[in-house]
């Protein structure tokens, strides 16, 4: 007999506003506070205390358009943040400072939030949505400076972008982007040369987000349907599917794998959010406590594996922290 799925550990309040981002800052040596950041469809960015539940700091960057997108930049003094105002705002929090020091206009209309990668010291890849509909700009930061725009062929009709995930499979190497498509595709571009290496159809419907493990060279996407993807990458640099798996119920708003590969987690249309095992994909524990559409999921980033946590933001203006499967 399945044991009951738990409670949340606690209850983050106070938003006054949908969550459509969150991220974990909570790898850093004691006695650096843990802390969460949540990004708000008022434009706001709170920055909660773990050990107090409480928000430390709230900052005001995107003129009260929704926040989809909020990423620390190598530790928890500088964050990068993404609106509905069409910028990407850099920010510095060091010292108690609340101050955006640059910002990235992206002309994009859509929520497709920006992918970052870490290429060298102080050096990051940013891949984003850009002004013409079906294409991705590649920019490195701090610089801004432009790397590539990637362009599907004449006659893709691939769409807008929905999602975006850079990765490389080690330090040094080539770095390659995932993006997936309003047509339902995923397509694996090689940014260097800025071309397109293979492309899958994944969906029938918009791929509402994706995340790729490069260790096994396997990766997820989910849609507004009832159906997850599950697609690998041979040796050739070809996407494949691999197997699908049905949902009870149809929409994915978020899909996210611990960072250890164990297990992962999707934010659904249903108000639930699911975990599942990542190796056989089987399904683990349903988490029901929100009353409306979960817009998004995010794992902690803790050194040791039993403070580990899962952070989900909802349209009910809340955000449930759960503690599971944080041994295995």
């Amino acid at each position: 007999m399945a044991l009951p799925p738990p409670d949340p550990q606690f209850v983050l309040r106070g938003t006054s506003a949908p969550v459509h981002a969150l991220h974990f800052s909570c790898g850093g040596p004691e006695p650096d506070i843990p802390l969460l950041f949540s990004g708000s469809e008022n434009g706001f960015i709170h920055v909660w205390n773990l050990k107090t539940h409480r928000v430390d700091t709230a900052l005001d960057g995107h003129g009260r358009k929704s926040v989809y997108c909020v990423e620390t930049m190598g530790g928890k003094d500088r964050l990068l943040s993404q609106g509905r105002d069409q910028r990407i705002c850099l920010w510095d929090l060091a010292e108690g400072r609340t101050s955006v020091t640059d910002s990235v206009f992206t002309e994009h209309v859509g929520f497709c939030r920006c992918s970052l990668l870490k290429v060298a010291q102080g050096r990051w890849l940013m891949a984003m949505a850009a002004r013409s509909v079906e294409e991705v700009q590649i920019l490195e930061l701090p610089s801004k400076t432009s790397v590539c725009t990637l362009k599907p062929e004449v006659g893709a009709k691939l769409g807008m972008p929905m999602c975006l995930k850079l990765w490389q499979v080690s330090c040094g190497s080539q770095p390659v982007l995932l993006a997936g498509y309003e047509d339902g595709s995923v397509v694996l571009w090689n940014v260097s040369m800025g071309k397109a290496l293979s492309q899958l159809t994944c969906h029938q419907e918009p791929v509402m987000s994706l995340d790729f493990d490069s260790e096994k060279a396997k990766g997820i996407s989910g849609s507004s349907e009832k159906v997850l993807s599950i697609w690998s990458l041979n040796e050739q640099q070809n996407l494949q599917v691999y197997k699908t798996h049905e949902l009870v119920n149809a929409g994915i708003s978020d899909i996210t794998i611990r960072p250890d590969k164990k297990i992962l987690a999707t934010a659904g249309w249903d108000h639930r959010i699911r975990i599942f095992g990542w190796k056989k994909l089987k399904p683990l524990a349903v988490l029901d406590y929100h009353t409306a559409t979960v817009h998004c999921v995010s794992f902690s980033d803790h050194s040791s594996p039993q403070h580990r946590l899962l952070a989900a933001g909802s349209k009910d203006q809340r955000i449930s922290v759960w503690s599971i499967y944080a041994h295995t």
